[in-house]
């Protein structure tokens, strides 16, 4: 039985496991170092929502959401999506968005923008496609993609 629920500080290392797993694999986020203790405290564990879908305490997934931009832009979320490896395929993706979406709506916000979701991840597009998503630009070989090289970034919104 998957579990949300909002991130602690106690759960840092777990946390910080699973971004550097995502993000060794070359695919989806692109930091390449920097990837720390800090990184979990400033950007997650600081965001306005850090939520973790957890089973038996094992962390699946998890997503952090904020404005996308300060003042007159901040009415507009970015959010960002990690699900283990071993999770994936199981819906916890799915699960991870829709608690989002429903949080950003009720924390005032009013759309949420994805500012980087690559043409190669078909999975997530399909996804969020799904969830009402549409692309509304595209930057072209945006990402260097560890097997396919440079590939397009979409920038996709839905309204709340």
């Amino acid at each position: 039985m998957m579990e949300m629920r909002p991130a602690t500080r106690d759960d840092a290392s777990a946390m910080l496991g699973l971004l550097q797993s995502v993000c060794r694999e070359g695919s989806a986020l692109p930091f390449t170092d920097g990837i720390d203790a800090g990184m979990i405290d400033h950007i997650w564990l600081q965001a306005k929502g850090c939520v973790l879908a957890c089973d038996n305490g094992e962390v699946l997934g998890m997503y952090r959401y904020g404005p996308a931009m300060p003042g007159r832009g901040s009415h507009i979320a970015t959010a960002t999506f990690l699900v283990s490896e071993n999770a994936r395929g199981r819906g916890v993706g799915r699960v991870l968005v829709g608690h989002c979406l429903q949080s950003a709506r009720a924390a005032g916000f009013r759309a949420m923008q994805f500012n980087q979701v690559l043409s190669s991840n078909q999975p997530a597009l399909a996804l969020y496609r799904s969830m009402g998503f549409v692309v509304i630009g595209t930057v072209p070989k945006a990402f260097d993609h560890i097997v396919h090289g440079y590939v397009d970034a979409h920038i996709m919104y839905r309204e709340l």
